[in-house]
């Protein structure tokens, strides 16, 4: 079992950044692909990164590319998010999920996580 707890969402204008923290307690946080997803209003939750065990792995949304990156650190248990160039279509709940797999293999499926944060919003004012 894992509990994450996210945290750094807020209010920021139209080319602004955000770094947002996922904070993990738990055991074996180091063998769990961690990922970022976002749910905007009327919206289906959808994929924005994720990142591979020791972290030399990641994915992108193509909307994100360029202005986001995922990161963690696995002695302090956290997984990051650095969000910069923010548009108003990047509002919305951001949720960071953790998928327990034996493989070090990076999924872009919620459906694929096994554990689930509760979200912080991210509201980008144009």
């Amino acid at each position: 079992q894992v509990q994450l707890v996210e945290s750094g969402g807020g209010l920021v204008q139209a080319g602004g950044s955000l770094r947002l923290s996922c904070a993990a307690s738990g055991r074996a946080f180091r063998q769990y692909v961690m990922g970022w997803f976002r749910q905007a209003p009327g919206k289906e939750r959808e994929f924005v990164a994720a990142i591979s065990w020791s972290g030399g792995g990641s994915s992108y949304a193509d909307s994100v590319k360029g202005r986001f990156t995922i990161s963690r650190d696995n002695a302090k248990n956290t997984v990051y998010l650095n969000m910069n160039n923010l548009k108003p279509e990047d509002t919305a709940v951001y949720y960071c999920a953790a998928d327990d797999i034996a493989l070090d293999r990076i999924t872009t499926m919620a459906h694929d996580y096994d554990y689930w944060g509760q979200g912080t919003q991210v509201t980008v004012s144009s």
